[in-house]
Formats: structure tokens, sequence, C-alpha cells
């Protein structure tokens, strides 16, 4: 998914002039001939993410164009173009909240530096105000990439139990975000701000589980060197989030079912109870129901639990999602790692498409947080998803080659790279190899990097040229591969290969 930028210039060929130079380089436009188009384009179209603004045309200013989009959305940057003006005038644009700056005619070049500048800065802004809503417990449904229809009834029902204090039960498969979905649940809630207390069931040793959940005072049992308010004492007036809550040991069932029932906690050791004040949001992605008619949870704590339930479709039945999940990731990422990276192309983005995602969204997360780092350029590659690439989990058995992996159906440029690098990767693993020679004519041994040399281009050419593969099996990341071969002279031979 590329980025769109706003063209605003009244001179048309100032405008197809930057429209050439912002396309060529992978982003997608829309024009606008005055401030008052551009003031509408930015109502219409919520998909603009830059607005270049020339800031001398008739009628509504660039200044007071920028006064209005701004008030519109503070978060979209604006570049001002100008080509008269004196420093004033810049000076006046940048106080109105303009992000940067250049004068016409400016170079494709500059253009670009202050259009990733800018995305760059705004990807760090939205994240940081993302991880503020989430360390304060106000994150939203808005937070949420939820535009999927299959999410329309989960986002309704989030909302009316949001309206309540009534225990919710979030089910889903593993990954699919149903710890995210209880915080937008309290970031829309009353209770907003207040503590999001998160327990995993399933990772809290049994003898723990009592003191984890309920706390204990000092002297209790062996090591209880200090006393321990609890996680339902941590997240009194908020929330408590009971992930896993299948993976309950029955004796701490009957211990939660009075909780709830009388609110209050007993600390293990403490001599009277403590009131507490908990929403409780609970999850799973077990069949509770089964577990109850198994005598493996409790049913009158499953009833207690039970009582607005919600499920979470996995990500395969949210297709539509995907794109925007991706550019979360790649945003978040970038802001995290220090990268540039502005999206996926188009043969990456069907291929994700055609996965099944089997661990879902945290599958997914950790997919492009991967791709991330690998990624050598500007968009991330097919290649930089070696787990996925096809569609399938490369197994150990598949692992060694990329050859038994088929690329996406639908993108038949990729299908002709595919079925081209397999038939050369397949002539080669036929081929007799050569060995890399270690002693020159007169029987001594040859220099290092002269026999490492021989050994990349011999690479090259058995892998037909796919360097990803290449630097795979020489055990080295793909930048220092291709140093060496701007080392070695190789850069041609890995282009024809």
């Amino acid at each position: 998914m590329g980025k769109t930028i706003l063209i605003v210039d009244d001179d048309p060929a100032q405008r197809r002039l930057l429209q050439a130079a912002v396309e060529r380089n992978g982003f997608l436009t829309r024009a606008a001939e005055n401030g008052q188009q551009a003031v509408e384009a930015v109502d219409k179209h919520a998909d603009i993410d830059i607005v270049l603004l020339d800031l001398v045309m008739p009628g509504m200013s660039g200044q007071e164009a920028l006064k209005e989009i701004r008030m519109r959305r503070g978060d979209l940057p604006c570049i001002v173009l100008t080509a008269s003006g004196g420093i004033d005038t810049v000076v006046q644009a940048m106080q109105t909240g303009a992000t940067d700056f250049f004068v016409k005619p400016a170079s494709p070049e500059r253009i670009m530096v202050s259009i990733r500048n800018a995305l760059e800065m705004s990807n760090l802004k939205t994240e940081v105000v993302r991880m503020k809503k989430r360390a304060s417990g106000q994150m939203g449904f808005d937070d949420m990439v939820a535009n999927a229809p299959v999410m329309g009834p989960v986002v309704r029902m989030g909302k009316r139990a949001a309206a309540s204090n009534i225990p919710v039960l979030i089910t889903g498969e593993s990954g699919v975000g149903k710890e995210l979905l209880a915080r937008a649940i309290q970031g829309a809630s009353e209770r907003a701000g207040r503590p999001f207390v998160t327990v995993n069931c399933g990772a809290i040793p049994e003898n723990l589980v009592e003191s984890i959940l309920f706390g204990h005072v000092k002297g209790s049992f062996t090591g209880a060197t200090d006393n321990h308010a609890g996680k339902f004492v941590e997240a009194h007036g908020g929330t408590l989030f009971l992930d896993e809550v299948g993976e309950l040991p029955l004796d701490m069932q009957v211990k939660l079912l009075r909780v709830l029932q009388e609110g209050e906690v007993d600390p293990v050791g403490g001599k009277r109870p403590v009131k507490v004040d908990v929403r409780i949001i609970s999850a799973t992605n077990k069949d509770l129901a089964k577990l109850v008619a198994d005598n493996a949870f409790r049913e009158d704590l499953y009833y207690r639990l039970n009582v607005f339930p919600i499920e979470a479709p996995p990500l395969r039945e949210r297709k539509e999602d995907l794109g925007s999940l991706v550019q979360r990731f790649i945003a978040r990422f970038n802001a995290e790692e220090g990268r540039n990276v502005r999206g996926a192309s188009a043969a990456t983005m069907q291929m994700l498409l055609d996965y099944d995602w089997p661990g879902n969204v945290r599958q997914l997360e950790n997919s492009v947080f991967r791709a991330v780092i690998l990624c050598e350029g500007d968009l991330l590659q097919p290649e930089d998803f070696p787990q996925i690439w096809g569609g399938k989990p490369l197994t150990a058995a598949n692992d060694a080659l990329p050859v038994e992996v088929s690329p996406p159906a639908n993108d038949h440029h990729v299908t002709a790279a595919h079925a081209a690098f397999t038939q050369a990767v397949a002539e080669a693993a036929a081929t007799p190899t050569p060995p890399v020679a270690v002693f020159d004519g007169e029987g001594h041994l040859r220099q290092l990097e002269q026999i490492e040399r021989d050994l990349i281009e011999l690479a090259i050419d058995h892998y037909a040229g796919h360097m990803s593969e290449v630097a795979r099996r020489l055990g080295i990341g793909r930048s220092t591969l291709y140093r060496k071969l701007r080392e070695y002279g190789l850069e041609e031979r890995a282009a024809a290969g």
C-alpha cells in the first residue's frame, strides 16, 4: 500500500512535474488547483498522508489553506512550496504548522528527502501517541484495525460491553488480538485511564496462582519476605484481564468464583478480606463448555464469566484488514528500529493475502518485524518473508531451497520469475559443480580473498542469482554479500544471474 500525496499548485506544469517526481518513487498522488480544493480533498479523502502546498495561489492562499487543513487534521504533515516571498513568509508557514518547506523549482531528490522525513516523523508521533494510550489504559476502538466486515459485530458488541461493568468472555484462536480487544473495551468505558492488569493464567506456576492473584502477607509461607497485594488489588478501580482462564486449576476456580460473587479477596495468610472494585474481562482459546462437560472447568464459574461472550475472528477471515495491519506494523517497527521501510510491494501483499496465517495477527506481527529487519530497500519483498514465501511455511525438509514452494498464483510476474529460478536451480543441481580451486598453478595456496571471490561467484551461478539464498547458504547477511559483490566486482554477474 503506497502513501498518498496531495499536490496543491495553481500551475499545471508545476503540478505535473511534482506528480511525476513523486509517482516515480512509488507514491500515489492526488491534485488540487487551489487552496479551497485542497481543503475539500482533505475533508473527503482520509487516505491522504502528506500535503505539498504552494503558498502563493489565487483565491484562498496557501497560508489560509494550511490553517484550515491543520484545523481539520492536525496530524497531517504539510510541506510548503514557494517560488517567491521572503523568509518571513516561510517562518509564518512553519509557525502555522508546516512540517518543511522548499523553494521551487526543487530537485526530485530534495522533494523526496522532505517527504520521507515527514513520513518518518509522522510515524514516530503516531507510535508515541499509541504507546501513551496503551500505557494509560485509554486505547479505544478507533485505535484498532477493524475495517473488515466480520469485525463489525465484534466492535459493536465491544462498545455495548464498554457501557457497563458486565463480565466479558473473549474467545478465539491464539494470536487473534483478544488482549487488544479487552484494552479497547476498557478504553471506551468509564474505567478508561485506570489500571489495566493482565494475568496469563497458563503461565503461572500452580503453587503460586493464589499468591499472585489474591496476594499474601509477610511470613505466610517460605519465601514470603514481604507483603504482596496481588493482581486483584493492583487492578482496583480498573480492569483485570484473565488471559487463558481455562488453564486455572480447579481449586483456584473456587476462590475466583468467590471473589467475583463477594467483591473481596482473601490474601494468603491474611486475617481479613480486602474489598476490591474490579471489572473482569477473561479470554480463552479453548472451548470452555467442553471443559465443563469434561469436569475440567467449574460450571458455576463458566456461567459467571460467560455473561457477555465475544468471539474474535481469525486473521484468515478478515483479510480485508491485512493491508492496514501490515502498514501499522511497518510504521511501528520503523519507529522502534530506526528503519525507513515505506510499505510492501504488490507481489508481497498478494503473497501475504494468499497465506492462511495459522498464528493469526501475532504471526503477522512477528513476520513483518523480521521482514523490516531483513529489507534492503524501501519496500518489503517476498524474499523478506522466508518462512512463508509462496504462502506455505518452510519446513525442515524443504528449507534447503525455495523451489519447493509456490509463488502467489495471482501475480504473473512473480510466477514467471519463480519458474525461471526453479528451472535454473534444478539444472544447476543436476550438473556436477566444479570445486573451487584452493591451490594455484604452482601448487601454492591461493589467497583467501581469491578463494572467497570464486566461492561467491559459484554460489551466484548455482542458485541462479537468488541473492537471499546465496547469502543464507554462505552464512552471511545480505548487506555483507552486496558489499563483497562491490569489492570483488561481481555486481554485473549477480544482476545477470
